[in-house]
């Protein structure tokens, strides 16, 4: 009987030492693991509303290098969120609620923006009210697509190596956001958008807008060609934009930089060394309205043949 029992007691402590490991570890599953702690419980189901992406142009990003970066445990946080302590390091959460920044140098590292059901508009993070928000290596996808969803309305943010899909933009870009390095990609179209007067979405990978100044985009992919009537993978009227050695597709016009919200010139608009795939509903790379200008737009090319793009359309 002795015997017996210490068998038993081997078992059991094998098993202990072996859940203890795995949670030390955290086992993966897929891009990520998921591992609820005792006061968080995880919805039902967290999986995205649509598939990831695959892969992307050769040289760009894509979702194999953006989002959260294989084996990383994952807690599952619920309700809504508000970050109000400066300096504050948040890593390896999946918020099912919407997040808001108000402090200064919050980051987040290794996150999961799912939002909920909601009829406001409104984003799955929205840093506006902060100040220095660095995001790296997060997704952002709602589990709970609507005409009312969008990824990130950013301002003095920083973002890295993320991952963008399922929701109407992508990234509403204010002063001082600099996205790099990032997949912006399938999102989601509706036929009736309050937000529209009722009429369909207006998609864009980015828009960064009027009275803003100092926005950045580099070396990302923003592909809206599988998006039904995106709008345009970058839409603009702030100053100082830069678009710099990005994979753009998708959209009427592929890029669209208007002055009319301003009612006054555009000027300082950078748009260089970027690859544009064939994808636009007015054959139409880059469109200018009538008071806008290129400060730059060399290195722009067909990423299909390397040939550059034709001048900008230029109309309001």
């Amino acid at each position: 009987m002795a015997k017996t029992w210490s068998y038993v007691i081997a078992a059991v402590a094998a098993l202990v030492l072996a859940v203890v490991v795995a949670q030390q570890l955290g086992e993966p599953a897929g891009r990520a693991s998921q591992s609820p702690s005792a006061s968080m419980s995880p919805p039902a189901s967290v999986s995205p509303p649509a598939e990831s992406g695959g892969p992307g142009p050769p040289g760009f990003p894509d979702a194999a290098s953006t989002g959260v970066r294989p084996g990383t445990a994952l807690t599952v946080v619920t309700g809504d969120q508000t970050f109000a302590r400066d300096g504050e390091v948040v890593e390896g959460k999946v918020f099912h609620g919407f997040v808001v920044v108000t402090a200064r140098g919050v980051t987040f590292r290794n996150c999961v923006f799912r939002g909920a059901a909601t009829s406001d508009v409104r984003p799955l993070l929205d840093t506006e009210h902060g100040k220095n928000t660095v995001v790296e290596d997060s997704e952002f996808y709602p589990a709970h697509p609507s005409p009312s969803v969008d990824g990130i309305w950013a301002a003095s943010t920083k973002i890295y190596r993320s991952e963008f899909r399922g929701t109407v933009d992508g990234v509403k870009a204010h002063t001082a956001t600099l996205v790099q390095d990032s997949y912006i990609h399938d999102l989601s179209w509706f036929a009736h958008d309050p937000d529209q007067g009722g009429e369909p979405t207006h998609n864009d990978g980015v828009q960064a807008f009027a009275d803003q100044s100092g926005v950045t985009l580099r070396h990302n992919t923003i592909d809206l060609s599988t998006t039904r009537d995106p709008n345009a993978a970058v839409q603009s009227s702030a100053d100082d934009l830069r678009v710099e050695d990005n994979y753009l597709d998708g959209g009427a016009c592929i890029v669209n930089i208007d002055h009319t919200p301003l009612e006054r010139p555009l000027t300082g608009q950078r748009v260089t060394g970027n690859r544009f795939g064939p994808n636009s509903a007015h054959d139409c790379p880059i469109l200018l309205s009538t008071r806008s200008e290129l400060a730059a737009g060399a290195g722009n090319v067909w990423h299909g043949t390397g040939e550059p793009i034709p001048p900008p359309d230029q109309h309001d």
